[in-house]
């Protein structure tokens, strides 16, 4: 395994504006929590494979109920403490009319992330807060291992709490943001 070497030319503390003016990199993530730039490595095909089934699903249950969102991939969400790239996204559609790099948490209704072993400690304890802070209604974990599962959290009182766990192998119906039926076994499979 090789790493390429990323340099900036950049003094003191990261803001939003700095993170969204580097240049485009299929291969890297960037993310910047607080002050601090945070960069990880494109996803792999699993995870890949995962996000665009869900991305795919949602928007068919959307389109079905004619709820007014939009489900976007690993699109820039501007939160109050930083710019995080959720794997999956569902926004207000009013909000996502200009052609913009970024969208702002307020109008952000869902977030999804899928678990990947380099990434536990973030999607499951740290995202969780940012989001909960930035006041996003719903924050969903699809993890993969042992078996895919999918928690569903709502947020009550400044925090998630977990209303749902769809397991693998049993149709599990989610009523928010809007009515949407998920076997996480499905969304996993190769």
């Amino acid at each position: 395994m090789s790493v390429a070497a990323i340099e900036f030319d950049h003094e003191g503390p990261w803001s939003a504006a700095d993170v969204l003016a580097l240049p485009e990199d299929r291969r890297v993530r960037y993310e910047l929590l607080g002050e601090s730039l945070v960069m990880s490595p494109a996803p792999g095909l699993r995870h890949q494979r995962a996000s665009f089934r869900l991305h795919v699903a949602l928007d068919a249950a959307a389109r079905a109920v004619g709820a007014p969102v939009e489900v976007f991939e690993a699109i820039n969400v501007t939160l109050p403490s930083g710019l995080v790239v959720p794997d999956v996204v569902v926004a207000d559609a009013g909000a996502t009319v200009e052609d913009s790099v970024s969208i702002d948490a307020e109008a952000v209704q869902l977030v999804v992330e899928l678990v990947s072993p380099g990434n536990k400690t973030m999607d499951r304890r740290l995202k969780p807060l940012l989001y909960a802070e930035a006041g996003i209604p719903s924050y969903w974990r699809l993890e993969f291992d042992p078996s895919p599962r999918l928690v569903v959290g709502e947020l009550e009182n400044g925090r998630y709490v977990e209303r749902i766990t769809a397991l693998a192998g049993a149709l599990t119906r989610v009523d928010l943001p809007f009515r949407f039926e998920i076997d996480p076994a499905g969304i996993a499979r190769q």
